[in-house]
Parts: C-alpha cells; sequence; structure tokens
C-alpha cells in the first residue's frame, strides 16, 4: 500500500501495532522570522489566491516557510522535496516535503529522515495525518532506529498540526499553529530541529 491509502490514523496503528496519545510536547518560545520573509509572505497573501489549489499552498505559503526555518540548519541537513521512501510495499510512498540528516555521499543521497510533512489534501487533515503515520513508521524503519523520535507535520497551509512516532507510540501535540501567528508556528519548527539534533547526539530531545 502507498502512503496515500492509509486513510485514518487508526489504520496504520492497526497494521503496525502503534499506541496514539496526545499531550503538550512542544514548548518553544516564539521564533519571528526576517522581516524581508514577512513582508514576502504578506505580499503573497495579499495578491495571490494562495488557497486556491493544493499546489498553490504548497509553493506559496508551506515551501516557503520549510525553506526559511530551514536556512538555520543547512550544514545539518538537508531538505527534500518530493523525495520517495520505499520499505516494503506496504510502506512506500512520496511525502510532500522531508528534512534528513545529511548523507556522507552528497546531497544526491537521502540520509535519516526526521521530519516528514504531508499537505492535506482538500483540507482533509484525518486522511493527511493516516498518511504522515505511515510514511513516519517507514522512515523509522529506514533509519534502523525505534528510539530516534521522527517528527510530523500535517498542512493545509494555514493550520500546522505536528506529531511524532517514537518506538510504536505515536504522540500528538495538542496545539496546532497558523500562519497568523508566525512567530509561534516559526518557534514549534525550530524546536523540533533542535530536538532532532539532540537526539541524535544521544541527549534528551522532545
Amino acid at each position: 500500500m502507498a502512503f496515500s491509502d492509509y486513510k485514518t490514523i487508526a489504520q496504520v496503528q492497526t497494521q503496525f501495532a502503534i499506541t496514539y496519545r496526545e499531550a503538550y510536547y512542544i514548548h518553544a518560545p516564539a521564533r519571528p522570522p526576517a522581516p524581508q520573509f514577512v513582508t514576502e509572505l504578506g505580499f503573497s497573501r495579499d495578491y495571490i489566491d494562495i488557497y486556491t489549489s493544493e499546489a498553490a499552498r504548497c509553493e506559496a505559503i508551506i515551501f516557503p516557510i520549510l525553506r526559511e526555518v530551514y536556512k538555520a540548519y543547512c550544514e545539518q541537513y538537508a531538505l527534500w522535496i518530493q523525495k520517495p521512501l520505499s520499505y516494503t510495499p506496504d510502506l512506500s510512498g512520496t511525502p510532500d516535503y522531508l528534512i534528513a540528516t545529511k548523507s556522507a555521499l552528497g546531497k544526491t543521497v537521502l540520509g535519516e529522515p526526521l521530519l516528514l510533512i504531508v499537505e492535506a489534501k482538500k483540507n482533509d487533515f484525518e486522511q493527511g495525518w493516516g498518511q504522515c503515520l505511515a510514511a513516519l513508521v517507514a522512515a523509522q524503519k529506514l533509519n534502523g532506529d525505534g528510539q530516534l523520535p521522527v517528527h510530523g507535520i500535517v498542512t493545509d497551509g494555514k493550520l500546522w498540526e505536528f506529531g511524532k512516532l517514537t518506538a510504536d507510540q505515536f504522540l500528538k501535540n495538542i496545539e496546532s499553529y497558523t500562519v497568523d501567528h508566525i512567530a509561534e508556528l516559526f518557534g514549534a519548527l525550530h524546536a523540533i530541529l533542535q530536538s532532532s539534533a539532540a537526539a541524535l547526539a544521544g541527549q534528551a530531545s522532545l
């Protein structure tokens, strides 16, 4: 099955024996983006119909935000767009975006996936999370380390929801973030990437 064939979190839970919890696990200070980025994002929102299609949301909102945050970690991580993941026929597909460790072989080779981002097609977050959790299971198995948290985001551009898979436990953050409170969203994204760095170094993480 492709990731997109999983329609709910429960479907993935049942197939792969994953427990589910909710908590406020992201505690991050606001991180206002650079003024130039705020101006550019405001221009797009004011003059472009950025929510007219999935492609518009991805190109005008989701990717620019990810790219801006990624700039602070570009020496540590690689940002991938539409990079296929495949562990088994039941765990294969293509997240919209992912951030992974850098491979020693160069930027053409995928390292360890740490953060997967799925666009909520037709604003369907339930199906988006089914797809995202399946991708997290595949990433975890590809990494070969169940104790290394793999983070997931499902977003329609406006609303951003966070979750993470560690071993056989999926934890969904109760709080969601929106582009209307961009500093809080940036704070959460930075916290996730900093947490991944700490986990890779064997330190405590989110």
